[in-house]
């Protein structure tokens, strides 16, 4: 007993602490350059900074532990603490409501998209996900997305009979379906070669994702839409989280505030920074529709509005739309 007293003592001289330190595993699966890749290691350097060293966040990225598939179940059984899935991510757990964020044409700009994840709405979202073991601590931006093919995509014709890598979503196999397009759930990780094999034609993608996974090498044309957002809400083991001491959590929440940020402010420069990359390699067209074509594309995807009302729930809609004006009967 002496000797251990000796021994915390000597530590404590030398600055160190002698509880153990709490690791927290933070796995995504997308590219560490992305908006995503770089919040997760701010986060983590935050964390470590907050805390004094109490806490270790290591960041898996693209999908070096698990794959879309595999990384929800991985954190319910708490092989991993904390993830950062996109919000399509929750329909298939039960939580159908997130799937409103699938719809296309649902947020204008980025001001309304925040009227929602940074209000009370966006807030009783990730409080659905506690009886599943769950806690929501934040959402993060990545961006609107545009559609890719190797043919271009300017009129709604267009899309007729393309199959389209989707994210696994209710929502966006309507949203496809829409356009007369073939929807094709499939993991993130696999995409690059479906779309080099041609087991895919096309996909939808915030320019990021799109640039940082190399997509712009097996795609001749990116018609940029922005028809709908991808988001991430980063979530953590419930039962880990609350057995964090209290003064841990809140040195984390505050870690996390701050990330949220940085990760919302890098997430359209990334992609303009990507954009260019596009544009640069010259191996992908780049094409901006028109006002009329635009339109045209938002008018041909309404329906899926009224088709989805019940699956992402009507309540969860209405606050929605009263929150950021949007009217698709309008259209």
């Amino acid at each position: 007993m002496k000797l251990k007293t000796i021994l915390a003592a000597a530590l404590l001289a030398a600055g160190m602490s002698v509880s153990a330190q709490t690791v927290i595993k933070f796995s995504h699966v997308v590219a560490a350059d992305t908006p995503k890749g770089k919040a997760s290691v701010f986060f983590a350097q935050k964390a470590a900074e907050l805390t004094k060293g109490k806490v270790k966040v290591e960041v898996y990225a693209n999908s070096a532990l698990y794959k879309d598939k595999e990384e929800m179940e991985a954190l319910q059984i708490g092989s991993v603490q904390m993830l950062a899935p996109s919000l399509a991510k929750f329909g298939p757990l039960g939580v159908k409501e997130f799937e409103a964020f699938d719809l296309p044409f649902i947020f204008d700009d980025t001001a309304d998209l925040h009227k929602v994840t940074q209000g009370p709405v966006g807030a009783a979202l990730l409080a659905k996900l506690e009886p599943r073991g769950i806690k929501g601590l934040a959402y993060w931006d990545n961006g609107f997305k545009s559609f890719s093919a190797n043919t271009p995509l300017k009129a709604v014709a267009d899309y007729k009979g393309k199959k389209f890598r989707i994210q696994s979503s209710k929502v966006l196999e309507e949203e496809i379906r829409s356009v007369g397009g073939i929807a094709q759930v499939m993991a993130f990780s696999e995409v690059y070669q479906a779309l080099q094999t041609g087991v895919v034609d096309g996909t939808e993608n915030p320019i990021s994702n799109f640039y940082t996974q190399k997509m712009h090498e097996v795609q001749k044309h990116l018609s940029l839409t922005n028809h709908g957002y991808l988001g991430y809400a980063v979530i953590v083991n419930k039962k880990f989280w609350d057995a964090l001491p209290a003064d841990v959590r809140g040195q984390l929440e505050q870690a996390m505030n701050e990330a949220t940020v940085y990760a919302n402010k890098i997430a359209q420069e990334e992609n303009d920074l990507s954009l260019d990359g596009v544009k640069k390699s010259g191996k992908t067209t780049v094409y901006v529709p028109t006002k009329e074509e635009r339109m045209a594309l938002k008018k041909a995807m309404a329906p899926v509005h009224t088709k989805m009302a019940d699956r992402v729930g009507k309540e969860t809609l209405q606050q929605i739309y009263q929150a950021t004006g949007f009217d698709p009967s309008t259209l």
